[in-house]
């Protein structure tokens, strides 16, 4: 064989090994990204019905007081009511009262939507598969600005609408 030949074998056997640490480096990162995603699989579900989810989706932030304490894990609609089923992984640990409320909310003008749910007193805690009965959608931030633009009356114009003109009376006897 040639030094040629040796140094082509040699230089194949390099990219090999060097593919090969890539593939494995990138199943370990995506492993470790799934199970901190996922939680690893430690902690109970929760659901709420919304009637708007705007900006959710999977994976979204569930936070109390601001930390994230789950994540959200499906979304489905119920065909009778048309409100949105919110499943929430919440991780293991974090006890959630009966009469806690949850609305959706944004991270600032620009950021990004996640749930927040405001811990009620109740000492009983909701099990895994509980309800959250008290529960607000996503808001319209277009609609609100709209709102608030037009003089909260929904008409574009600032001036008033023109007085009704007077019924002319017929003639008496």
């Amino acid at each position: 064989m040639s030094a040629a030949g040796k140094s082509i074998g040699q230089n194949n056997a390099a990219e090999v090994m060097i593919g090969l640490g890539v593939v494995v480096a990138a199943a370990v990162f995506l492993t470790f990204f799934y199970l901190h995603r996922a939680g690893g699989g430690s902690g109970y579900a929760i659901k709420a019905e919304l009637p708007k989810v705007d900006g959710l989706g999977i994976g979204t932030d569930v936070r109390i007081s601001g930390i994230k304490v789950g994540s959200i894990s499906d979304l489905s609609l119920n065909p009778v009511n048309y409100l949105v089923t919110v499943t929430m992984d919440i991780n293991k640990g974090v006890e959630i009262p009966t009469d806690s409320s949850l609305q959706v909310t944004s991270s600032g003008i620009l950021g990004g939507q996640y749930i927040s749910i405001q811990p009620g007193g109740d000492d009983k805690v909701l099990a895994s598969g509980g309800m959250i009965q008290n529960a607000q959608g996503s808001a319209d931030l277009m609609s609100m600005i709209g709102h608030f633009a037009l003089g909260g009356n929904g008409s574009s114009s600032s001036t008033p609408a023109p007085a009704p003109k007077p019924q002319s009376l017929p003639a008496g006897p």
